[in-house]
């Protein structure tokens, strides 16, 4: 049986994602800018400014898929984060403006690929190796979760089903393995589908509750207040 994780992202589901970030954006007042995000540190402004970044690094390994020319996610970790430092202060017209031209090109070019391109390999910033279809993901991800983090109404509960029953193994397994050497002793357990998994070996204590709040929580996006269980603290690391 194929599980959620391994069927390919859809690009109409990122175009409808999308649209739902930009009614957001464009619902925002000019002061919402500077105010904080749910991200330490940063405004509403960082997060925009990110998520506009964003999109044009994935057409950088899009066009690597076309081409076949290597081109870099990020031209480097300092460019990545100075463009955001840059363009956290910019006023909301031109937030929105940016965020508009860059889901364009984004959605354009995945829309003229080719499926000898999709199967194409590109690696992300971090040097994985990865099929250009992965790229689909990796965009849906960011704008799902940084939706959530622009503290502007959009919440984990509203994330789609079938974002969660992605996103959730992903993260019990990301977890899992970023963990390994001082292990968590956890078993993770949706009350709303029948999603169980453990984190680490011999689980002691079973963490439950809706699968889109034990996302957010494993993603380090809520307290997890509203689950059950022993909660450990987890690193800092999505």
């Amino acid at each position: 049986m194929t599980t959620a994780s391994q069927t390919p992202v859809h690009l109409d589901t990122v175009a409808e994602a999308t649209a739902r970030l930009l009614d957001t954006i464009r619902g925002l007042d000019e002061h919402a800018v500077t105010e904080p995000s749910l991200l330490p540190g940063w405004t509403r402004g960082h997060v925009l400014a990110h998520l506009a970044r964003n999109a044009d690094s994935l057409v950088n390994l899009l066009l690597w898929a076309h081409t076949g020319v290597e081109i870099p996610q990020y031209a480097s970790p300092f460019l990545r984060d100075a463009d955001i430092e840059a363009g956290a202060p910019r006023p909301l017209a031109e937030q929105l403006a940016d965020n508009e031209v860059a889901a364009t090109r984004f959605l354009g070019l995945a829309r003229s690929l080719t499926d000898d391109a999709w199967r194409a390999q590109v690696r992300t910033r971090q040097g994985r190796p990865i099929p250009a279809t992965e790229v689909l993901w990796m965009r849906l991800q960011e704008v799902e979760i940084h939706h959530v983090d622009l503290n502007a109404d959009y919440h984990p509960a509203d994330w789609p089903a079938s974002f969660v029953a992605r996103i959730l193994p992903q993260a019990t397994a990301d977890l899992t393995r970023l963990t390994a050497d001082t292990p968590l002793a956890i078993t993770i357990q949706a009350t709303d589908t029948d999603f169980t998994a453990p984190i680490g070996p011999s689980p002691t204590d079973t963490i439950s509750g809706p699968a889109a709040s034990l996302a957010a929580w494993l993603l380090g996006r809520t307290p997890g207040t509203d689950l059950t269980g022993d909660l450990p603290t987890l690193p800092a690391w999505k």
